[in-house]
């Protein structure tokens, strides 16, 4: 049987790992690009402010960027460590995109981030420029190249099983790396960075305005942040609704579980602003609906029906069925059995083909698929919808969020106009306090990505308990420990010198700092 707490063990440590890095990630996207506008102000004026101040943020760039690289290391290393069986099973597919993430984007950002700091003296301004643009494109891809394989793993298209080899193989790699919910995860994604990097940059510049240090470096920073970040905000906004229906056509559960539906509403269904999700009795107290509301957002119509909890989970029931007799199919053939039990076999199995993943979720509770009884297959029928009230909340957080950061970045826009941001005291220190927000509401966006797929590593093929390695829980949970002291300690570090560099400001271009 699965040791349990082995894979919740195993998944605790990737969701650490995987945050710990993502504190970095989103900031290196957001500030690159703000350098290629900075130093491109600066090749066409030639005023030396803005080299300044390509280089001042640039330092902080390269701080983030180096404890980025740093954390992520680990995690595709724990592929092999703790997800043997998944890499086993679907290694061919999604170990495609990383090892071109590393062969190209990584070396390709490696060495221009080596330029960018040490070739200021040693090019022109228009090659240095190419240099921050192709740093800025080679961070974009690394990201697009992650979120492709990613974007696999909650859409698996271009791929089947092969009951020979017994693995996932590759079709079509033009479908993975095309694959709707791969893109619109990745301009979500890194679109949410732009609005990090430009928030960092709009507070740290709002402190100096408030001190009254730096007052002209601090105001073009601030101009800057302001423009890049209401671009971004808004791209967030309108790329997450595209994101929404790709989720209403593909991830039905998910769905569901973030908006709290647990019977299936005339269309189109109303949004539940707020509500307190009762998983025992499978309802919502206090609730708080806008009529009509989530039916036109999520489906653009008035007339398609989102099904419910209740209802996804009766329609799993028949899929796990079907699943259970494609998986007995597939014992027969590994069994190598007469020509007749397997010319049956291979017809049930190409039959029910589609629903083999479903039928594997029973494989949590007993060993032999022949044991699958009713309640077995009920069980695992009510695991194939995650929690409802970590999703519910989650996602209205990042809703919250993001409604703010547009009040946030229309109206410094609106000061960067006028001119008068050193007027408004309160904003610049409302802009300080909101630095850590944008990290806050990604951090909810990627729970509500990973969890939201839960009980499947890939959606609708491999279920999590089964994609883990063959190690004791113990060995698991020391690791973890480890990792935990080793990336509180980066982290640690991380913020000692952001807070430093940040506090001197631009004068560590020109002073030597003790």
């Amino acid at each position: 049987m699965i040791d349990g707490s082995a894979v919740d063990l195993a998944r605790l440590q990737f969701a650490m790992t995987a945050m710990y890095h993502f504190i970095f990630v989103p900031l290196t996207l957001g500030l690159v690009w703000i350098l290629v506008i900075m130093e491109s102000v600066y090749v066409v004026t030639g005023k030396e402010i803005y080299k300044e101040m390509t280089k001042f943020w640039g330092k902080l760039f390269g701080i983030n960027f180096a404890l980025g690289v740093t954390t992520g290391i680990t995690l595709e290393f724990q592929f092999g460590t703790n997800w043997a069986y998944y890499s086993q099973y679907v290694g061919d597919i999604f170990g495609a995109p990383l090892a071109i993430e590393g062969l190209m984007a990584f070396f390709l950002e490696s060495t221009m981030i080596g330029l960018f700091f040490f070739g200021w003296n040693k090019l022109s301004r228009g090659k240095h420029l190419v240099v921050t643009i192709l740093l800025a494109l080679a961070s974009n891809l690394s990201a697009v190249l992650i979120l492709i394989a990613n974007g696999w793993m909650q859409h698996p298209i271009g791929s089947e099983f092969n009951p020979i080899t017994m693995r996932m193989e590759l079709t079509s790699f033009s479908d993975i790396v095309f694959n709707p919910m791969a893109q619109e995860k990745f301009v979500h994604t890194v679109s949410a960075g732009y609005v990090t990097g430009s928030m960092f940059v709009l507070g740290i510049s709002s402190w100096y305005l408030l001190k009254g240090k730096f007052i002209d470096f601090a105001k073009r920073s601030f101009v800057i942040a302001a423009a890049f970040g209401i671009a971004s905000v808004f791209s967030v906004i309108i790329l997450g609704d595209s994101s929404g229906l790709s989720v209403a056509e593909t991830q039905k559960s998910k769905l569901a579980a973030l908006e709290g539906m647990w019977e299936t509403e005339p269309a189109p269904a109303a949004f539940t602003l707020f509500a307190i999700p009762n998983e025992k009795e499978q309802k919502n107290n206090f609730e708080i609906k806008i009529p009509y509301a989530l039916g036109i957002l999520i489906t653009h119509s008035l007339d398609k029906e989102i099904p419910g909890i209740k209802e996804i989970r009766a329609e799993n029931v028949k899929r796990i069925e079907n699943g259970v007799i494609a998986a007995q199919a597939l014992d027969t053939l590994k069994n190598k059995s007469k020509k007749d039990q397997h010319d049956e076999a291979m017809s049930l199995l190409k039959t029910h083909q589609n629903d083999l993943g479903y039928g594997l979720l029973v494989r949590k509770y007993v060993q032999n698929f022949n044991e699958a009884t009713p309640e077995v297959i009920e069980q695992a029928a009510h695991d194939s919808v995650p929690r409802v009230a970590p999703l519910f909340f989650s996602f209205r957080i990042m809703v919250v969020l993001g409604g703010l950061f547009v009040l946030i970045f229309v109206y410094a826009f609106y000061l960067s106009i006028k001119g008068t941001m050193q007027t408004k005291p309160w904003f610049l220190r409302t802009c300080l306090y909101c630095i850590p927000l944008p990290w806050i509401a990604i951090m909810c966006g990627w729970f509500l990505a990973e969890y939201g797929r839960q009980p499947w590593t890939v959606f609708g093929v491999l279920p999590t308990h089964m994609s883990a390695s063959s190690v004791s829980a113990g060995s698991v949970l020391a690791s973890l420990i480890g990792f935990i002291a080793f990336y509180t300690g980066l982290l640690i570090v991380e913020l000692y010198l952001m807070f430093k560099y940040a506090r001197l400001g631009p004068v560590v271009l020109i002073e030597p700092v003790k």
